[in-house]
């Protein structure tokens, strides 16, 4: 049965194509139309649709305000269309966080070579959040969720907290580990759901890996972190170009921690994270206690992610060795796959997100799959664990 897409645009020209596109795959129907964002709610709630693709900017009711309304009504996975512009990536950012799980570029010749290509990855993207429908139930159907608040340049500035100790979150709560949550492979790590005690592992460095999901995924684990947090952070994202700034801004407001874009020659300082820019790579250089980033220009079509995990993690095995916890987070693929088996490889630890919790279980497939995850966590649990193991309470 294939799975139903509402498509939600002003543009005639554009719903029209976006219909075609999608109804080339034999999994994916186009069952209607939606003008404007209220449309768009109605609709979402009378044709209980598996994706709607969301425009923005649109009359009477914009694409953010559609999204809040949907999560509220009938929960359903969206894909948002952006425009790669500062002001764009703002306002997606903003969907993101109202409850849309991924978003491309309105202008497909920025995604892809040729249409053939930006079609398929289109269809891709549809097809893998149609099936992670369940997700979105889930995360919505608390009022709490519900309501949460959309985060503006107005908003509070970051509290302080006293202390690490002070600053831990309550221990995981137990949970059953089931045989359905462990992983196929014969030679994979042994999962577990619960995180109890701490290694006794001494870090130098965070590193974190996502794609698609991330923005949410991070927005939940870096919030929780301590302002004096005793390790540097890398924040390795899928993302355009035009994004990171405005991501990192949006991550500085909310996090106790400062978040900042990558800059070359930043040096790594404690209770700050450093995010990767969008289509350039980041790698560590130097030794463990003085470590720099160095910003690199990558123009090799070899290389599929830019910013690329693998990459980043790669050069953080060869500058601190064993002492990284390494986190890989939703995302489509198996980029920081091969990072990770290098810093495994020189004694660091690594952990990956369960796919319950996963926008796409992808990335984090790759390394429970490899043997190379340790630990397999919810989403929710992360940020305590990461106190727990760093501080080793």
């Amino acid at each position: 049965m294939a799975y139903k897409v509402l498509v939600v645009d002003d543009s005639s020209f554009f719903r029209r194509r976006l219909a075609d596109i999608l109804n080339k795959d034999n999994n994916l129907t186009v069952i209607d139309v939606a003008v404007n964002g209220q449309e768009a709610v109605d609709k979402a709630i009378a044709l209980k649709p598996d994706v709607i693709t969301m425009d923005i900017e649109m009359p009477i009711l914009n694409g953010i305000d559609a999204v809040r309304q949907i999560m509220a009504k009938a929960p359903t996975a969206v894909l948002m269309f952006s425009s790669l512009t500062h002001q764009g990536a703002k306002a997606t950012l903003e969907a993101l966080d109202a409850g849309a799980l991924d978003f491309l570029p309105k202008k497909f010749n920025e995604i892809a070579q040729n249409s053939d290509e930006a079609g398929a990855l289109l269809r891709q993207r549809v097809t893998e959040l149609a099936r992670r429908k369940k997700i979105v139930t889930r995360q919505f159907t608390s009022t709490s969720d519900r309501s949460r608040k959309t985060v503006t340049a107005n908003a509070p500035i970051k509290q302080s907290l006293s202390s690490l100790e002070r600053s831990k979150l309550s221990p995981v709560h137990s949970r059953t580990t089931t045989s359905a949550s462990l992983s196929t492979s014969k030679n994979s790590a042994a999962i577990s759901s619960s995180f109890k005690h701490s290694s006794g592992k001494k870090y130098k460095l965070l590193a974190i890996g996502t794609s698609t999901g991330g923005p949410v995924a991070l927005q939940k684990v870096l919030t929780q972190i301590p302002e004096n947090f005793p390790l540097p952070i890398i924040l390795i994202q899928h993302m355009p170009a035009a994004f990171t700034s405005a991501f990192a801004s949006r991550l500085n407001v909310l996090c106790k921690i400062n978040v900042k874009e990558a800059q070359d020659g930043d040096v790594l300082k404690a209770g700050c994270a450093y995010l990767a820019p969008g289509g350039r790579q980041m790698i560590i250089e130097g030794n463990e206690n003085n470590a720099k980033l160095k910003i690199l220009d990558d123009n090799s079509p070899r290389i599929t992610y830019k910013p690329s995990v693998d990459i980043s993690f790669g050069s953080a095995a060869k500058v601190y060795a064993g002492n990284v916890l390494a986190v890989i987070l939703t995302g489509m693929g198996a980029d920081g796959r091969e990072g990770s088996r290098m810093l495994k490889s020189k004694g660091a630890t690594v952990w990956s997100q369960n796919e319950q919790t996963c926008v796409v279980y992808g990335m984090p497939q790759a390394v429970t799959v490899a043997g190379i995850s340790q630990l397999e966590l919810p989403i929710e649990d992360f940020s305590a664990a990461i106190i727990k193991e760093v501080a080793h309470g």
